[in-house]
């Protein structure tokens, strides 16, 4: 039924209520009931028992587009929750005669404002926010038969219709039918109500990045009280190099602080600014250098460790000063706003003590920043640096600073869960403190990856002090139903290995230290134990709406732990034991689970979207492509594994750059001090392991994650040594043997029997390499037979850094 047809067959349904209500038993009357509270009489209002109901929505004939489809929603849930159907009146006629009768009349929007004078200025009182793009505020107030549900604007309208769902039981934790949870309630009352409420950001939004499925996307937001983008906030994306291709074939390379680079771009832009239309002075989505003798004395004011480069903020931000100055000197009277990301190397505030023009409007994107904890924690210095950046770019603009959020943050992963409110928890407190519009988020509408985590940004984002432990605890239940208390062992498993990790990196390397055999075990227990309990339910010839929803949802967790518990079983085989073959073999019957999990619900995952999963190393269909090759390699196509490698290999930190003079390459390795204090050096507190002493360390996973930190808990960069002897037979001597390193990060050199042998160079941000992380090195000629000392040597730059695969050695064909 079309909308039309839907409000005239509402009319016609009023009309009946009117004429006929009384006559049919369940009158006015019969719609109140009394409930004893603290001592004194309140008289309740029913609005649906026993599957009827007299009560009427009003909303005004020209409604807005959300205010009416507050209306038409109330309506609907109603009905899944009792099995009433409220009538709606929308017109002159119908509203005047729902206003006279005694039925419960719950008016929406225009018409509670109208009829309640005293509303509009309730909902100023809560108001905290600038008011730069928009103020959102509810009220919900409830005056003997009629209940007022109205808000600041046409989507707040909606906001109130959906404080007073959730007041009933109502969530919607995931996009599209399959996260709606609708109790069923036969009878829905109102008692004491008079409650406003305002959030304290502007922003409260998130986009679908990678081409994901956006189904369900807008109805999510509105049911959780987020804005449907970023209204006002002036557009952001990348946009600098269309305007100064001009001065510079090389786009990342121009004079930023010339005065005719500003003077150029105020040329191209200005009609726009003169008109009142806002636009977007972004970087381009790339590193930034000059060599502009002004640029450059601004960039060295401090290095950006983050890039491995100077920043560009000071520079940056005072062309954006030089535009902005001349734009509003010469139309003070626009509106436009300028639009710009801190992103890359101009994430870092800038170092002067400067202010930005009020036009200009901040973006600022954290993309290589620690995802995994919050502000407050003391396990990620970088998240606290971050909280730095974010309360000096809010004094820098003002207030007219948002921040461009990732989630997932893992950016290149898989699709194992990765929730993320155990930061945002922390972070959205400081995000008020500092006084900010708001958050945007890019999601990709994962849900296989993201599961709760943007619905919990939502209610934080509406209310920061919202207690998630409560969320989650009504959770489970009501998306589990009968098999709540497993999911709750197994989720809870998973989000506290998250939250206690020491591990401050991004993408799929860190997986094994997040999903351990430990983990997985509870994971694998607990999900057999929930789907007995719901046994009982696929025995029923019949199901009702939410039996059946639940046994989707346990089908869907069935598949995440299977692709999860697939997928580890996946990098055991490759990284741990070289048996490529089995690797490739677990790899593809995860990635089958997968097509059939995205069958069931194309929000779940996305790659289906995107054009470059089958092209490139770093997607999962490439890691198992790369586990094919390197199986052709110990499997006699290419060349015969000789040995595989130790899994476990001396290693010395040398943040000191000694270990060449002193010759770590051969010298006795002595593991004395290891052997004699392991036991009193948690992970936690490996940190503190002293550099002169010789520990040991997997093969198969990076160094930070298995303690290598420095005191503080910043990311060990620097040089190290991994030592190891191997026995090599006399029959594979004269072979041409090679020496494999199948994951590897860092430039690297490798010493045989103490003489350098090969020297691997490396992009210092490891991104920008290949994602195979290979290096072969032809050992013909440099091995002897019997024992030989093997030394690798590293120089770590950047997070991530070491052996992620074991090594081994092979005769090429």
């Amino acid at each position: 039924m079309n909308r039309k047809y839907l409000l005239i067959f509402h009319a016609l349904l009023l009309g009946i209520l009117i004429v006929f209500g009384t006559r049919s038993g369940w009158s006015e009357q019969s719609f109140a009931a009394t409930k004893k509270k603290k001592g004194q009489s309140v008289q309740e209002l029913v609005i649906a028992d026993k599957g009827k109901t007299s009560a009427v929505i009003v909303v005004a004939d020209n409604a807005g587009l959300n205010e009416l489809l507050a209306a038409e929603d109330l309506v609907k849930y109603i009905g899944m929750m009792s099995g009433a159907t409220p009538a709606i009146a929308n017109t002159p006629e119908t509203i005047a005669a729902a206003l006279q009768g005694k039925h419960p009349v719950l008016l929406i929007g225009q018409e509670a404002l109208k009829a309640d004078k005293s509303l509009a200025a309730a909902l100023q009182k809560p108001v905290t926010v600038q008011g730069l793009l928009r103020s959102d505020a509810i009220v919900l107030r409830r005056k003997d038969n009629r209940l007022y549900l109205a808000g600041s604007n046409d989507l707040s309208h909606y906001y109130a219709v959906i404080e007073l769902l959730r007041r009933w039981g109502c969530r919607w934790y995931l996009p599209t039918e399959f996260g709606e949870c609708i109790p069923k309630k036969p009878r829905l009352t109102i008692g004491e109500l008079n409650y406003t409420y305002a959030p304290p950001f502007e922003i409260r939004s998130y986009w679908i990045s990678w081409l994901g499925d956006r189904t369900g996307m807008e109805d999510f937001q509105r049911h959780n009280f987020m804005t449907l983008g970023k209204g006002d906030f002036p557009p952001t994306g990348h946009a600098l190099g269309k305007y100064v291709r001009d001065l510079n074939k090389d786009i990342f390379r121009i004079p930023l602080t010339a005065p005719e680079t500003a003077e150029h771009i105020v040329k191209q832009v200005e009609e726009k600014y003169a008109a009142g239309e806002s636009f977007s002075l972004s970087m381009e989505d790339g590193v930034y250098e000059s060599t502009y003798p002004g640029d450059k004395k601004l960039m060295k004011l401090q290095w950006d460790k983050y890039y491995l480069r100077w920043s560009m903020t000071d520079p940056f931000l005072e062309l954006y000063n030089n535009v902005a100055d001349t734009l509003q000197k010469k139309y003070p009277d626009s509106p436009a706003k300028i639009g710009f990301l801190a992103y890359t190397n101009m994430t870092i505030p800038p170092v002067q003590e400067m202010k930005a023009e009020k036009s200009l409007f901040c973006e600022l994107a954290p993309i290589d920043i620690d995802p995994i904890h919050g502000m407050d924690s003391l396990q990620s210095p970088p998240r606290q640096e971050y909280k730095d950046f974010v309360y000096t770019w809010a004094e820098v603009m003002d207030g007219r600073l948002a921040i461009y959020d990732y989630d997932q943050g893992m950016l290149v992963w898989r699709d194992l869960p990765n929730p993320s409110h155990q930061a945002f928890v922390q972070d959205v407190q400081h995000y008020r403190k500092a006084g900010i519009l708001g958050i945007h988020t890019e999601s990709r509408n994962a849900i296989a990856t993201t599961f709760l985590n943007l619905y919990l940004r939502g209610q934080l984002m509406w209310n920061p002090d919202v207690d998630i432990q409560a969320e989650l605890a009504a959770f489970y239940p009501k998306f589990y139903g009968p098999a709540a208390e497993p999911m709750r062992e197994y989720w809870e498993a998973i989000f506290q290995t998250w939250e206690q990790t020491i591990v401050t990196e991004h993408e799929y390397f860190l997986a094994p230290t997040i999903y351990t055999s430990g983990l997985l075990k509870t994971m694998k227990a607990r999900m057999k134990e929930a789907e007995t309990l719901l046994e009982p339910l696929r025995k029923k010839k019949s199901l009702s709406r939410n039996e059946q929803l639940y046994l989707d949802r346990i089908a869907f967790t069935r598949m995440s732990c299977d692709i999860t518990t697939l997928y580890l079983a996946m990098v055991k085989a490759a990284a741990s034991d070289i048996d490529y073959k089995k690797a490739v073999q677990l790899g593809e019957k995860a990635l089958v689970i997968r097509e059939k999990l995205t069958a069931m619900n194309g929000t779940f995952t996305t790659y289906k979207g995107m054009k470059v999963e089958n092209k490139g190393y770093a997607w999962w269909p490439g890691e198992v492509r790369q586990y094919r090759e390197l199986e052709q390699w110990v499997n006699g196509d290419k060349g015969k594994l000789v040995l595989k490698l130790p899994l476990e290999w001396a290693f010395r930190r040398d943040p000191k750059n000694i270990g060449v003079k002193k010759n770590f390459a051969t010298e006795p390795v002595d593991l004395t001090f290891w052997q004699a204090n392991r036991g009193t050096y948690t992970l936690d507190l490996l940190k503190d392991y002293p550099a002169t002493e010789w520990e040991m360390l997997r093969t198969d996973l990076y160094m930070q994650a298995q303690g290598v930190r420095n005191p503080d808990r910043q990311s060990y960069t620097g040089y190290a040594w991994y030592r190891i002897e191997v026995d090599i037979p006399a029959e594979q001597v004269d072979k041409k043997l090679h020496l494999r390193f199948p994951g590897l990060f860092n430039e690297c050199w490798l010493y045989v029997n103490g003489e350098e042998v090969a020297h691997r160079e490396q992009n210092p941000l490891w991104w920008n390499n290949d994602y195979r992380f290979e290096w072969d090195v032809d050992l013909t000629g440099k091995i002897k037979q019997g024992k030989n000392i093997l030394a690798l040597r590293l120089n770590s730059r950047h997070h991530f850094a070491g052996m992620f695969r074991r090594p081994f050695i092979y005769a090429a064909r």
